[in-house]
């Protein structure tokens, strides 16, 4: 059906009431995709606010979804015998995607609004101790013509660690506003337990010294921006 629509008016707009991932086979032919999750008693006003450009969309996914079911790291989540392993472990959602070198249709993170952003510059301090958080600060651009809002996010990856980690995953984020053609830092805290790990045979979290890698975007696979912190160890890390 939404094919047939956009074929006929390529500005459509189509609107999905879905709480979860669901395949959307038809969304390249569509003008936009507007996941309205559960919008509730005042849905009808809010989604007309947006659609009218009153109101800009500021969500972000918190799930990934894919392009079709088959390609998730993880479809079959039903217990078997009153017992559900995950044995996927850390890897779950996107970091599952990532694991095994796939792209979905939406990244974790992922959304548009009615303007455009350009990411220039990540600042990060050269070193930080175990049992500290950091902060960290991104600088982004409004290249489009209105005013917008972005939520600017950091990830974090341990390329050289001697534990199974995933390849990035989310310590930290900021939504900024900016008018066209303005430039703004986001100020980003990433907290000390984003960097720790639990340690089976300590029974206690830990933190890995070493070479960190921190990596600003908008999405879990769109981060343009990276930067290396050394984190040095400290007596009771």
């Amino acid at each position: 059906m939404v094919r047939a629509v956009a074929a006929a008016n390529p500005r459509t707009v189509a609107v999905v009431n879905s709480g979860g991932p669901v395949e959307l086979p038809w969304r390249e032919q569509a003008g936009a995709v507007l996941l309205a999750w559960f919008p509730g008693q005042e849905g009808g006003g809010g989604l007309a606010d947006v659609l009218f450009g009153h109101a800009e969309p500021g969500g972000r996914l918190p799930t990934t979804w894919p392009a079709v079911l088959a390609d998730a790291p993880v479809t079959r989540t039903r217990p078997d015998g009153g017992r559900l392993d995950y044995d996927e472990g850390l890897h779950l959602g996107h970091r599952g995607w990532l694991r095994h070198h796939r792209t979905p249709a939406y990244w974790f993170g992922h959304g548009l609004g009615y303007t455009t952003w350009r990411y220039e510059e990540l600042t990060v301090p050269p070193v930080t101790r175990a049992g500290d958080g950091l902060t960290v600060r991104v600088r982004v651009r409004n290249t489009g013509a209105r005013a917008g809002r972005e939520v600017v996010q950091v990830y974090l990856a341990r390329p050289a660690s001697a534990l199974d980690r995933p390849a990035r995953w989310l310590a930290g984020y900021a939504a900024v506003r900016a008018r066209p053609g303005e430039t703004v830092t986001a100020t980003v805290r990433v907290p000390a337990r984003a960097l720790r790990h639990w340690s089976v045979a300590e029974h206690a979290w830990r933190t890995e010294a070493g070479p960190c890698r921190v990596l600003a975007g908008r999405s879990a696979g769109d981060v343009p921006l990276a930067a290396e912190v050394e984190v040095v160890p400290t007596a009771s890390a």
